[in-house]
Formats: C-alpha cells, structure tokens, sequence
C-alpha cells in the first residue's frame, strides 16, 4: 500500500471518527420565561456533568413566545410562569403537559434616593399600576412607610413590554387584591397597562428602573439580588408584612391547591408567613414524544431536575417543589410516551 493511500485512509477514518463524535452530542431546544431563567441555566450546565451528550439550548423570550413555540413544535420544550389556557392547549396538535420545576417570588423595586425597604400593600401596588398613586410622597405609601423619607416627585412605572408569565403571575395577585384592576385590567401574561413605560424580560425591566430615577416596577426576586436593588415588604392576605425569599415563596406554595393537570396559581397565600406575589414556573413538552431519542433524554433530564435539580433551587433564592409534589410529578413524567 503507497504512503498516499494510507494516508488517505488515516483522513478518512478521522472524518468518520469526528462525525460520530458530533453525531453522539444531543441539543435540545426550548424557549420561554425568564423568571426561571437562573436556575435552568444552572440545571442545563449542571446536567451536562451527568450526561455529555446532551447540550440544551434555551432562549428565555417570555411565557408567552414559549407558549407559542411549543404549540408550533418549533423547539423540544417550552418554558411558561403561567399555565396555558383552555384555548391554547386546544391549539396544540398533541397532549401538553404542565410539568412545575420552581416557585418564587415577583417582587417590587423601585430607584428612589437611598432607596430604602418600603412596605406596601395590595391595593396601594394596585393603584400604582392603575395610575391612581403618582406621587412617591402619597398619604397611602407614606402613612405604611412612617419615619422614611419619600421624594415629592412622579413614580415612573415600569412594566413588561413582551408576553411574560411574570406578568401574569403579578397580575393575578392585583386582580385579587382590587376589585377595580381585576374588572378594568384583569389577568393575563399581556395586559393593557393604564399607565407606565415597558421593557422586554426581567433583564429589560431590571434595567430601565435601575436607569430611571423615580421608577419602579417588578421583576422576579433573583433580578433584584443579582442588580442589588431594592425591594418591597408587602402586606399578604393574613395582614402580615412579608419579604419575599425561599421560605415565604415555600410557605406560600406550601397551601396551595394543586390539581392533577398541575394548573395553578398561588398568589395571596393565606399563610401568615406566605410571601403574597408568589408563581410556580412549568416547563411544557409534549405527553407523546415523536423522536425516540430527545424524547428519551428529556424524560432522564426531567427525572434529574424534580430530584438533584431541586437541591439547587434554595442557593439562587427559588423555593424547590415539596417531596410530596415532586412524587407526583415524577409520576406524570413517567407518563410520557418516547418515540411513537
């Protein structure tokens, strides 16, 4: 055999060997909120310790563009802070089921000098939002706030501009505590909003109030910690003032009522210690997987994330599902049909 030849055949053997090297890497592709966002980053890279040939590839666009995603089956799962309505599900062209990771916290922060913790209530937040407060120094924020001093100047509102399971999670809190902003405004992952300025994702609000004096608005509770900004005490259904961390986001899920579709809102807790603006987040895929391998590295994933990736939930300030939940959600993740 000439030199040439073998050479020829060692280049050959490289290409194939390098194909299947590629070959055997799995993405999986998925898209949606940005509230969890922080912790399925951590899951993902963490995961690919567990199993190298798997990389996922995640674009945090919003409740609502996951939503849409799935539906389209342009990605292998989508991510949602508010469960899919009636009407969407029925758009689907298979079974989607709701599979909750997480819970945590929507808090209010706002850019005001010294910015100091300012405790609110339930309808003073609500009439803020509603353009009813515009007034930093108002008697209604005042008089829960004695002994601070607040600015006579404008608040600056800022809200989500894109379709956002973080909207929709603080608008089913201010539906609940003001009857005026659940029949003029309502729930919903996009709202008409009566008054204020918009950004896109948690990223997006976290920075225009940050660069707006006098702004405030909401974000989930990671957003604020990671930009050191400040954020609200607020009043919960027991009369108690809450601050919004792991333990009140578990006492708040610790009573809510959780059906068998998973489908549920655990906002205005009763629970005295129960943070009130608090959300589950679900990752959606499809009950019958048509591709026998994603479909079977998503089931191992999901089995790793409602055991080992709830550990995790804790250090970056979510509150991870009780045991009792996660072994009915393992179940349903048994559930799932790989590859037909």
């Amino acid at each position: 055999m000439t030199l040439s030849r073998v050479l020829t055949l060692l280049f050959a053997g490289t290409l194939l060997l390098a194909g299947s090297r590629a070959s055997a890497q799995l993405t999986m592709t998925g898209a949606g909120a940005t509230f969890p966002y922080p912790i399925y980053s951590k899951w993902f890279d963490e995961y690919a310790k567990v199993d190298p040939s798997v990389r996922f590839n995640y674009q945090s666009i919003g409740s609502g563009g996951g939503q849409t995603q799935i539906i389209a089956e342009t990605v292998d799962f989508g991510a949602s802070d508010g469960p899919m309505s009636d009407q969407n599900l029925a758009r689907a062209p298979g079974k989607i089921l709701h599979i909750p990771t997480v819970a945590g916290a929507v808090v209010i922060t706002y850019n005001v000098p010294g910015n100091p913790t300012l405790k609110l209530d339930g309808p003073t937040i609500a009439n803020v939002f509603l353009g009813a407060i515009t007034k930093w120094n108002d008697p209604a924020i005042a008089s829960q706030n004695p002994g601070v001093s607040l600015p006579d100047s404008d608040i600056i509102v800022v809200h989500r501009s894109d379709s956002s399971g973080t909207t929709y999670i603080f608008t089913d809190y201010l539906s609940k505590v003001s009857p005026e902003w659940k029949s003029k405004v309502g729930s919903n992952t996009a709202v008409k909003w009566p008054t204020g300025l918009g950004a896109k994702g948690n990223e997006g609000v976290s920075g225009q109030i940050q660069e707006t004096p006098g702004a405030l608005g909401y974000v989930e509770l990671i957003y604020a910690i990671q930009n050191k900004m400040p954020v609200a005490v607020v009043k919960n259904a027991s009369g108690s003032y809450v601050s919004p961390s792991s333990e009140s986001v578990t006492a708040a899920l610790a009573s809510a009522r959780i059906p068998d579709d998973f489908r549920f809102s655990m906002t205005n807790a009763p629970g005295p210690g129960a943070y009130p603006i608090s959300g589950a987040t679900w990752l959606l895929v499809y009950q019958k997987q048509s591709d026998a391998e994603k479909g079977g590295k998503m089931v191992e994933f999901l089995r790793w994330a409602l055991t080992k990736g709830e550990d995790m939930a804790g250090e970056l300030n979510y509150a991870p599902l009780p045991q009792g939940l996660r072994d009915r959600v393992l179940k349903r993740i048994s559930e799932i049909q790989v590859g037909g």
